[in-house]
């Protein structure tokens, strides 16, 4: 607590510069996740508050995040049409969801798993952070023109007789759950269908509209008819919003040119009364919990997305401590990442109980705290008081703004979001895989494999099968170059000194083997060879084991085949210098002592030397 209050002066101007620059990031995100800007600031809030209070970086500043928001987007939009396209509905399964995943992000913490975080592949990450950034563009080109599907009156129409059929089946499936034959009753059946309202209809056929737009598949899929329909205003709303930001920059950095585009480009649409599009309206007041999420729990609504919460939790977990290491890199301290967690999983399960969207460690928002003086965690508690109070002070007037601007603003975060980094690398990498006549880079193929599936398919799916792919490729790649340095292969071999003075009389009798590094799936297929090298004289085989330091579950088999094969050409095997992880795995199957008993077992070649010299005798 005394470290706290040691840098009020820098921490209080880090915290209200921090909250100011996520003030229009938390609308953006919040109006883009579906749930409106109040669920951004909410998010944002409580996030930034119990996250610096509670966590292991004390200069990060965290809320939402654009990762955080594209897999919440998923989430949503998900559960949304699970619930007849109702919001209000979906509402208490969807915070169930984020909190899921902020009780994960704490489970994670306290299970000590954040040092590992890092192992995630460069090329699954990358191609992910550029896949957000990809969405986010493809899915702000829309309300950056002015076009809403819903709205579109030709559009809807379309979706008439399929709003008509879904509302005839759910009448059947109500009937079918309150047990009656609808055979019998088959005209309460058409009572009811009578009983549907054009309005019913026209509500229905806007879901199924906007459903049909959803997602980047969707807001191609309407483009064509989106630039037929552009609204000119609304387009002029959000470049002019893009050109700020950008050209401010150029300026100066010293104030957030994306709070000035804010203020600058709603400040004109207001004052002239353009006639714009405004933002939902954002509640005044204290946030109050909703409470519903526990009052209407239903488990089967939230099992589906447990997978979901966990990626979320994962993203969060990533996306914070890749901006801890940020901030230690500028601050020279030294973040504890377990702890760092716990803060964020508390900081989220927060924000969902408060109806907010979950977040994460920003990085943007935390260079900006520690440049302009924060040092403590007091900089992070004081960003999300601050949002509070511009949300309590300024409700109503932020409930103003275009939005053609937050889209204009998500578009630029979408551009800087990508990570060029990657992007620029692709041509220097090695191609070191081969697919037909191609010669492709590994990293590459991962990077886009993941970008492909996560832009048109499915983020959270596309994530776990880039790891998959990474975590083989990396296995190939590792047994390959093990395989190299493991020799089991050549029948000719360098005789060790040890071995200079062996009978001659008996080189036809006994074989001897080196094995030199370990025996693994990546070099089984050159020891199973083993058997075909030894020659028909042979009735005894040394194996010389005292540099193969490791055994995995493929070489143990392969080990065991092999004395199998010798065993039923009654060849005698002798094992020396036998190292502890080899020994304890053949124990394990029976290997020792059932095909090599413990007497055949020597610590050395001298003590092997004396046993061959005793037991095997000249056949010639």
């Amino acid at each position: 607590m005394k470290n706290l209050f040691s840098n009020i002066k820098g921490d209080a101007f880090g915290g209200i510069t921090a909250g100011i620059v996520a003030l229009p990031l938390a609308l953006a995100f919040g109006v883009s996740s579906g749930l409106g800007p109040e669920a951004g600031l909410y998010g944002a809030i409580f996030i930034s508050f119990f996250a610096a209070l509670l966590g292991g970086t004390n200069t990060q500043i965290s809320g939402p995040t654009a990762p955080m928001t594209a897999v919440s987007m998923v989430v949503i939009a998900g559960i949304v049409a699970a619930n007849d396209g109702s919001v209000e509905k979906a509402l208490p399964a969807i915070l169930t969801v984020f909190m899921l995943a902020g009780l994960m992000q704490v489970g994670l913490g306290l299970l000590g798993l954040g040092k590992y975080i890092r192992y995630i592949p460069y090329p699954v990450v990358s191609g992910f952070m550029t896949a957000i950034g990809v969405i986010i563009l493809l899915t702000q080109i829309l309300p950056s023109i002015g076009y809403y599907p819903k709205e579109d009156v030709e559009f809807v129409a379309q979706f008439k007789p399929q709003a008509e059929e879904v509302m005839l089946e759910n009448i059947l499936k109500e009937e079918a759950g309150e047990g009656i034959l609808v055979l019998e009753n088959f005209k309460e059946t058409i009572s009811q269908a009578k009983g549907i309202t054009p309005e019913q209809i026209l509500i229905e056929s806007q879901t199924l509209a906007a459903k049909e737009a959803s997602g980047t598949v969707g807001a191609i899929k309407v483009l064509p008819r989106a630039l037929q329909n552009i609204d000119w205003l609304e387009l002029a709303l959000a470049l002019a919003t893009i050109f700020i930001i950008y050209g401010f920059k150029r300026i100066t950095k010293a104030v957030p040119s994306t709070l000035v585009a804010l203020v600058v480009v709603s400040g004109i649409a207001y004052g002239f009364n353009l006639g714009y599009r405004r933002i939902s309206e954002i509640p005044g007041g204290i946030p109050v919990p909703k409470l519903e999420m526990f009052t209407s729990f239903s488990l089967g609504s939230v099992t589906p997305y447990v997978f979901t919460a966990l990626t979320l939790a994962l993203l969060g977990a990533i996306d914070s401590l890749l901006t801890s290491v940020v901030a230690d890199n500028m601050t020279k301290t030294k973040h504890k990442p377990n702890k760092e967690l716990i803060g964020q999983g508390i900081g989220n399960s927060i924000a969902a109980l408060f109806g907010g969207i979950p977040g994460a460690g920003a990085t943007i928002r935390t260079v900006v705290n520690i440049n302009a003086g924060g040092k403590t965690k007091l900089s992070g508690m004081i960003a999300g008081i601050m949002l509070l109070v511009i949300m309590l002070a300024l409700g109503p007037i932020a409930s103003k703004i275009p939005a053609a601007v937050l889209a204009g603003i998500l578009i630029t975060v979408g551009i800087g979001v990508m990570d060029y980094k990657g992007l620029k690398a692709i041509p220097s990498l090695p191609r070191d895989i081969k697919i037909g006549p191609l010669k492709l880079s590994s990293e590459v193929l991962i990077m886009l494999i993941v970008l492909v599936l996560s832009t048109f398919w499915d983020l959270i799916y596309a994530v776990g099968i880039g790891l998959i792919i990474a975590s083989l490729m990396f296995m190939k790649k590792i047994g390959d170059l093990t395989a190299e340095r493991s020799d089991v292969k050549s029948l000719k071999e360098e005789t060790w000194a040890d071995e200079v003075g062996f009978p001659e009389n008996l080189k036809e009798e006994v074989f001897i083997k080196h094995l030199k590094g370990p025996l693994f799936f990546g070099s089984t297929s050159d020891f199973q060879a083993l058997t075909l090298q030894i020659p028909n004289t042979a009735k005894t085989v040394i194996l010389r084991l005292g540099r193969m330091q490791y055994m995995d579950q493929s070489g143990l088999y392969a080990m065991e085949d092999m004395l199998q094969e010798l065993k039923k050409n009654n060849v005698e095997v002798l094992f020396v210098g036998l190292l502890r992880q080899p020994q304890y795995m053949m124990e394990r199957i029976d290997i020792i002592p059932d095909f090599i008993p413990n007497e055949h077992i020597f610590k050395d070649f001298k003590s092997c030397l004396q046993w061959v010299k005793s037991n095997i005798t000249d056949i010639n």
